[in-house]
């Protein structure tokens, strides 16, 4: 099958495509024709060495998908040959980024007619992690305020969506060229990071959901009220250390399950949540889509078209 992969850790240059071998799907396994699949930005992180090294090659990567299901491996009951499905690969598996994958089928969900192969793959994992971090690791409530940084990112853009269905007040930063993108998502308030600091425009948030990370992350401790909560998706696998003691800091886990993927199309269908914006590439154009994802102000989804 045809793949894009990485031989090195290294800078968007290091992305080939070629011919790799076939998954065969295992016990409990479900081996699925892919169509779609997107960049996020922890696949850049893993090529350029951020993680933990990998010395395992060529190395695949790639954590959600939309595709057809080819093979079963044994013991598999809820699926048919042919059954369009996506998800997300479970923790510490990745591959998308190929023609074939071989996963649980316990994680899997059936695609809605209603969305493409090129949609799910855009909300599997943004919904996923929006889900778990605004509904599970904040328990955002009706009537309350979140912060949501970096407003314009595929998890971020889900989370306002998630949050405003709540029935919360939510505020959020992005440059001024994504506030109209934005205002038509939900939001009531738009920082532009460019000219203002959210710190003094900011105060009394029941909650702050960071998905930008580094300085960002610490200066949001301040816009919390005395016994409010953050969460950080982009601090590592531990959630930075609270300055303050009457505020809580969160690390979202994001786990896997089907449960999750079908409130997502719950969410979506029931016209809670809308598609991001998606701008597609070819497989063999990994290297330019890392490019883009690196450079970290894209709006939307990145999504490899793979059939």
């Amino acid at each position: 099958m045809k793949a894009a992969y990485f031989m090195k850790h290294g800078g968007p240059e290091v992305m080939q495509y070629g011919d790799v071998p076939d998954p065969v799907a295992g016990p409990g396994q479900v081996l699925i024709d892919v169509h779609a699949a997107s960049v996020n930005g922890a696949d850049w992180k893993v090529r350029a060495g951020h993680y933990a090294p990998i010395t395992d090659f060529p190395y695949i990567p790639g954590r959600d998908f939309s595709g057809v299901v080819s093979a079963l491996g044994d013991g598999v009951k809820e699926f048919a040959i042919g059954d369009a499905v996506f998800g997300v690969c479970d923790v510490g598996q990745e591959a998308a980024y190929a023609e074939k994958i071989a996963l649980r089928s316990a994680i899997v969900a059936r695609k809605p007619q209603s969305l493409s192969h090129t949609e799910c793959a855009a909300l599997a994992l943004i919904g996923l992690t929006a889900l778990c971090s605004v509904e599970e690791t904040l328990q955002l409530k009706a009537g309350e305020t979140i912060l949501i940084q970096g407003g314009a990112g595929g998890v971020a853009s889900f989370a306002i969506q998630l949050s405003k269905h709540l029935g919360a007040r939510v505020i959020t930063t992005a440059s001024a060229a994504n506030h109209d993108y934005l205002r038509s998502l939900g939001a009531d308030q738009i920082i532009d990071y460019n000219a203002q600091d959210f710190t003094q425009a900011v105060s009394g948030c029941d909650a702050v959901f960071d998905t930008v990370g580094g300085d960002v992350a610490k200066r949001s401790f301040a816009v919390l009220r005395p016994g409010g909560r953050a969460a950080f998706i982009a601090s590592g696998n531990a959630a930075p250390a609270s300055p303050r003691a009457d505020v809580v800091s969160l690390r979202p886990k994001v786990g896997r399950d089907r449960a999750h993927v079908e409130r997502i199309v719950a969410l979506v269908t029931g016209g809670a949540v809308r598609v991001p914006e998606v701008t597609t590439y070819k497989l063999s154009e990994a290297a330019a889509a890392h490019a883009v994802s690196e450079g970290r102000h894209l709006r939307g989804k990145l999504v490899f078209k793979v059939r």
